[in-house]
C-alpha cells in the first residue's frame, strides 16, 4: 500500500462514528426555548401566581357593592324572663283610671324562641380605600407579570446553557473518540516496533498509558453527557428519559453593539428594574391606604329582626334604615406610627431601586466584556487549528518521500483532532456568552 493511501486509511478510522443513523429526536435550540416556555413547571407555577392576583383582584371588586347579611339564634329559655308594669305606668285616662289599674307581672314561658336578623350594607367612605387596594392589587399583578418574565428569562437562559454544554460534551466526547482509535492504531505500531527491537519497551507502555487515560475520559464523559440530557429534558418539563440529539451551534456571527446601549436597553428591558419601579408604587399606594384608615367608616344600612315565638306583647317584626358610622376617634397613636412606617418603608424602596440599578449595570458591563473575551479566544482556537493542519500536511509530505515516521503522523494527526476540539469548545464558549448578555440585557428570547 502506498504511504499516502495508508495515511487515507488511517485518517478515516479516526473519524467518529457518525455515518449511523440517528433514531434519537433532533432538538433545536429554538424548539427547545418553546417546550420550556410551555412546560417548566417553575415558569407554570409563576403564571399561576399571576392567576391567583387576578382572583384576589375580583374579590377584592365585590367589596364595592353592598352586602347582605341574615343573622339567626334559636334558643330555649332556662329561666321565664319576667316583666312588671307598674300601676298607672302607661297613664291615667278620664273614664278609664290608671293603666294597669294594679301591678301586673307578665312572664314569658320556658320554650324554644328565635331571632332572625337581616341586614343590607352598602359602603360610602369606604370606597376611596377599596379603590387605593385595587390599585395596589393591580400594582401586584404587574410585578407578578414581571416576575413570570424573570422566570421566563431564567429558564431559557438555563435552557442555552445546559445545550451548549451538551454540544461541549459531544464535542470533547468525538474528540476523545478519534484520540482513542490513533492511539489504538499508535500502540499497534509501537508494539510492532519493541518486538522488532527498534523502539524502547517504555515507548509502548507510556503509548498504552495515554490509551487508558483517553479510555476513562471517554467513559466520563458518556457519563457526563447523560446527566446533562436528563437535566435539559427536565427543564422542558417531559420525561427525563426522551432520547435526543442537539443540533451543532452555527459560526461566529457579528456583534455589533457597544457597551453604552447596551446599558440603556438593559435598563429598559430587564424585569428587575421595572419591578423595582413597581415596588416604589407599592410603598406608596401603601402609605396612602394607612392615611386613608383616618376617615370614619360611613355606610348606608337597612335592617330587620323579626323575634319568633315569643309572647304576643313582643312585636313581630323591627325594620330600620340610616347611616351606620364607625371611627376610631382615639387609638394611642397607633395610626401615625404606622403610618411613618409605611414612609420608611417607601424609602427602602427607592434605595432598592438604586441598588438594583447599579447590579444591572455591573452584570451587563461583565457580560459585555466575556463576550469580547471568548470572541477573541475563539480566533486564536482558529488560528491554532489552522497551524496544526498545516503541520499535518507537512508531515504527511514528508511520511510519503520515507523522511518521517508513521508514529510522528500519528502524534500530529492527534494534535489537530486536539486543535479541533479546542476550536469547537471555543466556539460554544462564544455563544454561552452570548446568550449570558442577551439575559443581561433583559431580551424575550
Amino acid at each position: 500500500m502506498k504511504p499516502s493511501g495508508l495515511i487515507g486509511l488511517l485518517l478515516a478510522c479516526a473519524l467518529p462514528l457518525c455515518a449511523q443513523q440517528q433514531t434519537s429526536e433532533l432538538l433545536s435550540l429554538e424548539q427547545a426555548k418553546e417546550l420550556a416556555i410551555r412546560n417548566n413547571r417553575s415558569v407554570q407555577n409563576s403564571k399561576l401566581a399571576v392567576d391567583k392576583v387576578d382572583d384576589q383582584l375580583a374579590a377584592t371588586r365585590t367589596l364595592r357593592y353592598p352586602s347582605f347579611n341574615l343573622y339567626s339564634l334559636a334558643s330555649l329559655q332556662l329561666a321565664s324572663l319576667d316583666f312588671t308594669f307598674e300601676r298607672g305606668v302607661f297613664g291615667t285616662y278620664q273614664g278609664i283610671g290608671p293603666v294597669p289599674a294594679t301591678d301586673t307581672v307578665i312572664s314569658t314561658p320556658r320554650r324554644p324562641t328565635a331571632i332572625i336578623v337581616g341586614s343590607v350594607t352598602q359602603p360610602i367612605t369606604q370606597q376611596y380605600r377599596i379603590r387605593l387596594n385595587l390599585d395596589q392589587l393591580e400594582l401586584s399583578r404587574e410585578v407578578a407579570n414581571e416576575e413570570l418574565r424573570q422566570q421566563q428569562q431564567s429558564v431559557v437562559n438555563d435552557v442555552k446553557q445546559l445545550y451548549y454544554a451538551i454540544l461541549q460534551s459531544q464535542s470533547a466526547l468525538k474528540s476523545n473518540q478519534q484520540s482513542v482509535q490513533l492511539y489504538r492504531e499508535l500502540d499497534r505500531l509501537t508494539t510492532d516496533l519493541v518486538s522488532q527491537q527498534v523502539a524502547l519497551k517504555a515507548q509502548n507502555l507510556e503509548v498504552k498509558a495515554k490509551l487508558a487515560k483517553e479510555e476513562y475520559d471517554g467513559l466520563n464523559l458518556e457519563n457526563q453527557l447523560a446527566t446533562q440530557k436528563e437535566q435539559l429534558n427536565n427543564l422542558l418539563g417531559r420525561d427525563i428519559r426522551t432520547s435526543f440529539d442537539v443540533v451543532p451551534v452555527p459560526e461566529m456571527t457579528a456583534f455589533e453593539m457597544d457597551l453604552v446601549s447596551a446599558q440603556n436597553r438593559a435598563l429598559e428591558h430587564r424585569p428587575e428594574i421595572k419591578e423595582a419601579r413597581l415596588k416604589i408604587r407599592q410603598a406608596d399606594l401603601d402609605r396612602r391606604i394607612k392615611k386613608a384608615e383616618y376617615v370614619p367608616d360611613v355606610s348606608l344600612g337597612v335592617n330587620y329582626v323579626s323575634p319568633r315565638n315569643f309572647d304576643d306583647f313582643v312585636p313581630r317584626n323591627f325594620a330600620s334604615a340610616g347611616f351606620i358610622i364607625n371611627w376610631d376617634i382615639f387609638d394611642w397613636g397607633k395610626k401615625s406610627r404606622e403610618l411613618d412606617a409605611k414612609k420608611k418603608t417607601s424609602e427602602q424602596a427607592q434605595n432598592a431601586f438604586i441598588e438594583t440599578q447599579n447590579r444591572v449595570l455591573i452584570d451587563v458591563n461583565s457580560k459585555f466584556r466575556r463576550v469580547q473575551q471568548v470572541r477573541e479566544l475563539l480566533r486564536v482556537s482558529r488560528l491554532a487549528q489552522e497551524a496544526a493542519q498545516e503541520k499535518l500536511r507537512v508531515m504527511q509530505n514528508k511520511y510519503e518521500v520515507q523522511a518521517a515516521l508513521l508514529s510522528d503522523v500519528l502524534q500530529v494527526q492527534t494534535s489537530v483532532v486536539e486543535t479541533d476540539h479546542q476550536y469547537q469548545q471555543a466556539l460554544v464558549a462564544f455563544w454561552t456568552a452570548r446568550a449570558e448578555f442577551e439575559k443581561a440585557l433583559g431580551e424575550d428570547k
